[in-house]
C-alpha cells in the first residue's frame, strides 16, 4: 500500500497566477457583453407592501427585464427558498415561514430583495430601480435574541422558531444540585460580516440550450440540484460551474436569492446575465455569523472534577431560516458541546428567535466555535472563582489518552487524542511562567495585562463520502476533485498526494474542480472536510490506477511480481532491468485498447470524523486611560494529525486566529432601532488589519487519526475555533483585580473603556 505523509513545505502553486493577475474569477468569467443586473432591496426592516410599481423601469433606457415576486408567480415559478428545519424537543418539527427569492406582501429585513432589474449595463440597471414605486407601511421591529416582541412570522409565536435539546434534563439537574461547587456564566457571542476577500457574484448563459450557471461559491452539485428542482429540468440540462474564488468561509457555500434570478433572465432573455454584489450591499445580504446568548452551568465534585455540564442558549436566526441555520446552533453545537471534558451528565437545550435582521448562518466554523467559546469562557471563569489554575483545572478534566475512542455525551465518538501532552507543550511555548514578569513591566507603562487559555476540539463536518477521478494524460495527470477551493491551497495540496502516490511531478499534475460537467458528485467544501475526505478518496483512485497499470504491465511484459515505485515513479519487474514509468505504461494500455485503465474513478466513505484539537494562549494589554486593548502575544500547539503541507497548515492556522481576534477586538454589527445596519461599510465596521494581528507561534503535536488512512485531522477553521475564548479569557484575566466579572466581545475602546471605569468605581467603593 502507498505510504502517505511526504509533510513537505510547498509553496502554493496557484499563488503564481493569483499574484501575477492571473486569477480567473466571476467578474474575469463574465461572458463578453453580457447583460448586468441590480437587485433593488428593502430600506426598511419590517413593514408591508403596498405598492409595487416597475412599470417606468421596464421603460427606461437599456432596460430588457424587471422581475418582481408578482412577475416570478406569472411564469409559473416558485417565489421561496429552503432552509434547514430541526426537530422540536417534544418531537414537532421547527418552524418553516416562506423565505421568499423576492418579497411579497412583506419585507422583514432591511436589504431584502424587491426587485430584479437586468439591462445593458450596471449603470442602466441602477438608474432603472430608483424608477420603481415602493411603497412600505412600517410595521413594529424586532431585534433583540429574547422571546417576544413584533411578531416576525405568524408561524413562530413569540419568535421562537424551535426548541431543540439533547440529554437529560432531569439527571444533569441532579447532578447539579449535589456538585460540591457550581459556577454559571453567560456569554454574548457577537454578530458578525463575513466579508470576504471577493463578493458574492454569478452568471447565467446559455449552451447549446443548456442553461450554465456559474457562482463564486463553495461546491457546485447542490446549487445545481436546486436549479433542476426549481425549473423542472432534468439534470443534463443544468451546468453549475465554480470559478477561482476569493474567501468563502461559509457564507459562500449556500444559495442565494441571485442565483435563481440570473438563471431565470438568462433563460428567458437568451442572453448571457451577470450579477455582482459591492461591498455594502454584500454586507447588507450576505448571511451573517454568530449571534447568541448562551447560559453556562458547571459542577464540580469537591476535588474540582465535572461532575454536570447545563447549556441554555438563545440564537439569532435573523429574518428568515437560511440553508443551514436552523442546525448550526443546535445540532452542530452540540457536537463538541462538551470539548475535551469527560463529563456525562449534559444537557443543552437551544431556541432560535426570528428577528428583523439579516439572515444567522455558517461563518467558520459553524456552531463549533460558539460551543467551545461558551465551554471555555466558563471553564476559565470557574477557575478563578473557585481559586484554581486555570491549566491545571482543565488538565484534571481531560479526557485521558488511554480513554479513546471516547464517546462523548452528544453521541460524538472521538477517534484518538493526547490532551495533556499538547497543553504542556503550550504551556512552555507560551512561557506562561514568566507571565506575571510580563505582567508587571506592562502595568508599570500603565496597561493591564492578560493572558487567556483555550484549549478546543472541532468535529470535521459535511459528508463522508467524496469521488476522486485521476486522468492519466500524454505528459502528466489531471485529478477531478468533489470539493471546492476559496483559498485554501487546494491545488497545491491534491498535487501533492499524487506526486506522493505517484511521483508525477508538481507542475505536471492539474488539478480540475468546480465543474458539474466534469464532476458528476462532490460535498462541496466546508467543516474542514477537504484534505481528509478528498484525500481519502484520491489515495483509493491512485491505488486503483496504479493496480490497474501492474497488472496490465505484467501481462505485456510477462513477468510477475511488477511493482511500483513511488518515489521514483517507475514500474519494475524483478529481475530484468526493464524500468517503465507511469506515463509509458499509460500510453502502453492506450495502444493496446485499454484506455479505462488511463482514467479512473472512485468514491470512498470514511468510517467516521476525525477531530482537531489544540492549545491557543493568547495576552492582551489595555490601555487604563482609553480602554484600547491589544492582542500582544499569541501561541498555538495544534493536533492535526499528519499534515501534508505544515506550511500551508500554518497559513490556514494565522487566517483563523486572524478572524478570531478580529471578532474579539474590533468586528460589531450595529442596528439602530429601526433596523437600520450602521455598519455597512469599512468606515464603521472594525474589520481587523495587520497591525491588530500578533506574531502567532504555531507549533504541532500530531497524534493522526484512526479513521482515515491519511491520518490527517483538518485544520481549516481550527484557528478562529480556539482564538475567541483564548482572546477574551485573556480580557477577563487583565480585569479580573478590579472586579469586573461579565466581559463580552467585541472588546472595542469605548466598552472596555466604560469596563475600566466601572472597575475603577467599585475598588474606590471597597
Amino acid at each position: 500500500m502507498t505510504k502517505f505523509g511526504s509533510s513537505q513545505p510547498v509553496k502554493r502553486l496557484e499563488d503564481t497566477r493569483f499574484l501575477t493577475g492571473h486569477g480567473r474569477y466571476i467578474d474575469d468569467q463574465a461572458p463578453q457583453g453580457s447583460l448586468r443586473a441590480y437587485v433593488l432591496r428593502s430600506t426598511m426592516a419590517h413593514g408591508e407592501i403596498t405598492t409595487l410599481d416597475a412599470d417606468e423601469a421596464r421603460d427606461a433606457p437599456g432596460v430588457v427585464a424587471v422581475y418582481t415576486a408578482a412577475d416570478l408567480a406569472e411564469k409559473g415559478m416558485k417565489n421561496s427558498m429552503k432552509g434547514s428545519i430541526v426537530p422540536n424537543r417534544d418531537g414537532t418539527k421547527g418552524a418553516a415561514p416562506v423565505r421568499p427569492i423576492l418579497a411579497e406582501g412583506r419585507v422583514r429585513h432591511v436589504g431584502e430583495p424587491v426587485a430584479f432589474v437586468v439591462a445593458e449595463t450596471l449603470e442602466q440597471a441602477r438608474d432603472a430601480a430608483e424608477l420603481i414605486e415602493v411603497e412600505i407601511d412600517d410595521l413594529a421591529v424586532k431585534l433583540d435574541i429574547a422571546p417576544g416582541g413584533a411578531t416576525v412570522h405568524a408561524e413562530a409565536p413569540d419568535n421562537v422558531a424551535y426548541e431543540w435539546a439533547h440529554g437529560d434534563e432531569e439527571a444533569t439537574d441532579a447532578a447539579l444540585k449535589g456538585s460540591a461547587h457550581v459556577v454559571t456564566l453567560t456569554t454574548h457571542d457577537n454578530r458578525i460580516i463575513v466579508n470576504s476577500l471577493e463578493p458574492r457574484g454569478c452568471f447565467a448563459e446559455l449552451e447549446d440550450g443548456r442553461l450554465h450557471v456559474a457562482i463564486n461559491g463553495q461546491g457546485v452539485w447542490g446549487h445545481k440540484d436546486d436549479l433542476v428542482a426549481w425549473f423542472g429540468l432534468g439534470e443534463d440540462d443544468v451546468r453549475v460551474t465554480n470559478p477561482d474564488v476569493g474567501g468563502g468561509f461559509g457564507m459562500k457555500s449556500m444559495r442565494y436569492p441571485e442565483h435563481f434570478l440570473v438563471a431565470l433572465a438568462a433563460r428567458e432573455l437568451d442572453r448571457p446575465v451577470h450579477w455582482m454584489g459591492d461591498r455594502s450591499e454584500s454586507m447588507l445580504s450576505d448571511n451573517a455569523g454568530r449571534d447568541l446568548d448562551v447560559t453556562c452551568t458547571l459542577g464540580f465534585d469537591a476535588d474540582y472534577r465535572l461532575t454536570a455540564y447545563h447549556v441554555d442558549s438563545l440564537s439569532n436566526l435573523g429574518a428568515y431560516n437560511s440553508q443551514f441555520g436552523q442546525n448550526i446552533q443546535s445540532a452542530l453545537f452540540a457536537k463538541v458541546l462538551t470539548g475535551t471534558y469527560d463529563v456525562q451528565n449534559v444537557f443543552f437545550r437551544n431556541r432560535g428567535v426570528y428577528t428583523n435582521t439579516t439572515q444567522v448562518d455558517a461563518y467558520r466554523g459553524a456552531g463549533r466555535p460558539e460551543a467551545i467559546y461558551a465551554l471555555e469562557r466558563a471553564i476559565d471563569f470557574a477557575a478563578r472563582e473557585l481559586g484554581v489554575d486555570p491549566v491545571e483545572l482543565r488538565r484534571k478534566n481531560f479526557i485521558k489518552p488511554e480513554q479513546f475512542p471516547y464517546k462523548s455525551a452528544t453521541g460524538e465518538l472521538y477517534d484518538v487524542g493526547n490532551f495533556p501532552k499538547l497543553l504542556d507543550r503550550a504551556v512552555v511555548e507560551a512561557d506562561i511562567a514568566g507571565f506575571e514578569d510580563r505582567r508587571a513591566g506592562s502595568f508599570a507603562q500603565g496597561r493591564l495585562r492578560g493572558l487567556g487559555i483555550c484549549y478546543y476540539i472541532e468535529s470535521i463536518l459535511g459528508s463522508p463520502d467524496e469521488t476522486a477521478t485521476i486522468e492519466l494524460t500524454g505528459d502528466g495527470a489531471k485529478v477531478y476533485v468533489g470539493t471546492q477551493s476559496n483559498g485554501q491551497g487546494h491545488e497545491t495540496v491534491f498535487a501533492q498526494l499524487l506526486n506522493d502516490q505517484t511521483g508525477l511531478p508538481l507542475d505536471k499534475i492539474e488539478v480540475v474542480q468546480g465543474d458539474s460537467d466534469l464532476i458528476k458528485t462532490g460535498g462541496g467544501t466546508g467543516g474542514s472536510r477537504s484534505v481528509t475526505v478528498q484525500g481519502t478518496a484520491m489515495r483509493a483512485t491512485g491505488d486503483a490506477l496504479i493496480g490497474g497499470l501492474t497488472e496490465f504491465l505484467s501481462d505485456d511484459l510477462d513477468a510477475r511480481d511488477v511493482s511500483f515505485d513511488a518515489e521514483e515513479g517507475v514500474f519494475r519487474a524483478p529481475g530484468s532491468n526493464v524500468v517503465v514509468t507511469l506515463l509509458e505504461a499509460a500510453e502502453k494500455a492506450r495502444a493496446a485498447g485499454k484506455a479505462e485503465l488511463t482514467k479512473v474513478t472512485r468514491t470512498t466513505t470514511l468510517p467516521g470524523r476525525s477531530y482537531p484539537n489544540g492549545c491557543h494562549v493568547a495576552e492582551v494589554e489595555i490601555d487604563r486611560d482609553t480602554g484600547e486593548t491589544r492582542v500582544v502575544r499569541y501561541t498555538v500547539v495544534d493536533d492535526f494529525g499528519n499534515l501534508m503541507n505544515p506550511m500551508l497548515a500554518e497559513g490556514q492556522v494565522h487566517g483563523g486566529v486572524a478572524q478570531g481576534i478580529g471578532q474579539a477586538i474590533s468586528e460589531r454589527v450595529v442596528y439602530d432601532e429601526t433596523g437600520q445596519l450602521l455598519t455597512a461599510s469599512f468606515m464603521d465596521y472594525g474589520m481587523p488589519r495587520a497591525t491588530d494581528t500578533p506574531f502567532v507561534a504555531f507549533y504541532t503535536e500530531p497524534v493522526p487519526s484512526i479513521m482515515n488512512p491519511l491520518g490527517m485531522k483538518g485544520c481549516g477553521e481550527a484557528g478562529t475555533v480556539g482564538a475567541l475564548a483564548a482572546v477574551a479569557n485573556a480580557v477577563q484575566d487583565a480585569l479580573w483585580d478590579l472586579g469586573i466579572r461579565q466581559v463580552d466581545m467585541p472588546f472595542t475602546p469605548s466598552r472596555v473603556w466604560a469596563m475600566l471605569n466601572e472597575g475603577e468605581r467599585r475598588v474606590a467603593a471597597e
